[in-house]
């Protein structure tokens, strides 16, 4: 189990997520870098920042281990998971606009798996293999510590339910700590 919380700031010029265990204890966080002026100026000044190129990296205490990278918008999402080195690891394509919104999680141009919101407007994502199988849940419900601390759509927990094979596991750890930032950008929707 991860908690996932988003840093709390006044005007919010770049995005910072503390990433933490089951018990509460910070093992990680995930970083947007490379912004520059201009683009935080219209972070401050606009709604466009879901148009604009977002970098983040997932660090645990050693530094960086994945970086994704979400190209500019129109309508679809995509994110591009490397590893530090730049090598590839996959990417996670919104696979449709309309309905229970879909993201694929591609690797190697093969299917590994899915992220499945359960509902059009749901903070709530299954996360499958390439057979249809959940093998993790992203969501802002779960009985017991998250319960009480994570209660708003900046806060969410994931539940990994068994040790997954690479690549499909980097792919479900890149998902799940960017689904806000990097697949949910645009709070009005899964635009």
């Amino acid at each position: 189990m991860l908690l996932v919380s988003q840093k709390t700031k006044l005007i919010e010029l770049t995005n910072e997520y503390a990433v933490m265990d089951g018990q509460g204890q910070q093992i990680g966080a995930v970083v947007e870098v490379g912004q520059s002026t201009v683009k935080k100026a219209v972070r401050l000044l606009s709604n466009f920042d879901q148009f604009l190129t977002h970098r983040l990296e997932v660090r645990d205490a050693t530094g960086p281990v994945l970086l994704l990278t979400r190209p500019a918008k129109i309508v679809k999402s995509r994110v591009v998971v490397t590893r530090p080195d730049g090598a590839p690891i996959g990417e996670i394509v919104q696979a449709n606009v309309f309905g229970r919104i879909r993201f694929d999680l591609v690797a190697g141009g093969q299917l590994v798996g899915a992220i499945q919101a359960e509902n059009w407007r749901a903070w709530d994502f299954a996360v499958t293999d390439a057979a249809g199988t959940e093998v993790a849940r992203i969501t802002k419900k779960w009985e017991g510590l998250a319960r009480t601390l994570f209660t708003t759509a900046d806060r969410y927990v994931v539940l990994v339910h068994f040790r997954l094979p690479e690549p499909l596991a980097s792919m479900v750890i890149a998902s799940a700590l960017t689904v806000d930032t990097a697949l949910k950008q645009d709070d009005r929707g899964f635009n």
